[in-house]
């Protein structure tokens, strides 16, 4: 990456010694930024003196797409946001829609939307956390930190057919209910989950090297992670013990015992422990959901005209076959209100909120969202300046920014 000369240091006297700043690219294509993100860095030797994100390196127009797809149409869209994690962007978007329509979905849909969303945020923590140690030299700890991804992946495909966009969500309900096989897949992660996170945790919480390049690293106060609108494992370790699944809670997430997990160190070690921390915590919430599985229905009833009817209704009754076609083929669909909705729900990666604006279509008037990365990615200059260059990788890995989550 070549060094360009830049400006002399300010605050050194005319005729003082020349000592000058650099400014460098880290980005957009480095192995340490892990996906299409830039930031131009200031230094001053080894030292940075400033760095400012610089986005619009992977534009998708997500937000506009949503005014022109109609509610289930959008769910596609949503997988590509935090690709990481796409079945908990699922469920968000879904969440806001049927706030706005007033419905609620089946019981057994809220249990089987949780554990799509625990799975998805032990996935994204995953690949955080393996990242984390890859940046620091641990590859070992990545490749352990990545077979239990396979797996998840693996259960995604038992449920929906697909491993990475999943598309799982509906808006009413889910594409289709969760076969045996794929509970039992469920079931044999769990079992083998915990000795995995336990191999983790020996790697790497007392390894001299990754301990020295974390702890005391990007430190975040609490004051500084409220002021800054800071969520999730990054706020949480910074002392913030905000958790939407606890303090505003959305399907069936009050039916579960779990515990919010914190620190307040507010370093990179502090936010690399809470997310592991986390991992244990969803593993508790998604067995008590897979052990306390209602039955019934995974989707709303087809009077409603609002969820996709089974495949088996669409041919063999005529109620079905209405539904299917008005819903999908006819300029019909559904009636929205006209009104505004904000959801949000506990990403993986802190606060996923939809803002829809209806306008009695099943299209939405206006749609925004507030994904947690781009309020994260501001945050960065703030906890890198005084760091050495070495330091940008491990400050980097810990806030776990994805870039298809900040251009508009």
């Amino acid at each position: 990456m070549p060094l360009t000369r830049s400006t002399l240091r300010e605050g050194i006297p005319e005729g003082g010694p020349q000592e000058y700043l650099w400014t460098m690219n880290f980005g957009p294509q480095h192995p340490a930024t892990h996906t299409t993100l830039r930031l131009v860095l200031t230094l001053d030797g080894e030292r940075v003196v400033d760095a400012e994100p610089d986005i619009g390196y992977l534009h998708s127009g997500f937000e506009k797409i949503g005014e022109h797809l109609d509610f289930n149409q959008y769910v596609t869209v949503t997988d590509r946001m935090n690709y990481i994690s796409p079945m908990a962007n699922n469920v968000a978007w879904h969440l806001a829609v049927e706030k706005l329509l007033g419905i609620e979905v089946p019981p057994r849909c809220q249990y089987l939307r949780v554990i799509i969303a625990e799975l998805a945020r032990i996935s994204d923590h995953l690949l955080c956390n393996g990242a984390a140690g890859l940046d620091t030299g641990a590859f070992t700890f990545f490749i352990y930190a990545f077979n239990p991804r396979e797996q998840i992946y693996s259960i995604f495909e038992a449920l929906c057919g697909a491993r990475f966009t999943n598309s799982y969500t509906r808006v009413g309900g889910l594409m289709n209910d969760a076969s045996p096989k794929a509970i039992e897949m469920i079931r044999e992660f769990l079992r083998g989950m915990p000795k995995v996170l336990d191999d983790m945790e020996r790697l790497l919480t007392r390894n001299r090297i990754f301990v020295d390049r974390t702890k005391g690293i990007g430190v975040l106060t609490k004051e500084e992670a409220i002021n800054r609108s800071v969520t999730g494992p990054i706020a949480r370790a910074s002392g913030v013990t905000r958790d939407l699944r606890k303090d505003e809670p959305y399907l069936a997430y009050r039916d579960f015992d779990f515990k919010v997990c914190c620190a307040k160190a507010g370093d990179c070690y502090a936010r690399f422990l809470v997310r592991m921390a986390e991992m244990r915590e969803s593993l508790k919430i998604i067995e008590q959901a897979v052990e306390n599985l209602p039955s019934g229905p995974v989707n709303v009833g087809i009077g409603d005209r609002v969820a996709l009817p089974d495949k088996r209704q669409v041919f063999t009754t005529i109620e079905g076959l209405i539904s299917h076609f008005e819903l999908t083929m006819s300029n019909r669909g559904f009636e929205t209100p006209c009104e505004e909705v904000y959801a949000a729900t506990e990403s993986p990666n802190g606060e996923l909120g939809f803002y829809i604006v209806g306008d009695g279509t099943n299209t939405a008037y206006r749609a925004r969202c507030r994904p947690p990365s781009f309020i994260h990615f501001a945050l960065f200059p703030h906890l890198i300046r005084g760091h050495t260059l070495s330091d940008v990788v491990a400050v980097l890995s810990s806030l776990n920014i994805i870039a298809a989550e900040l251009d508009r």
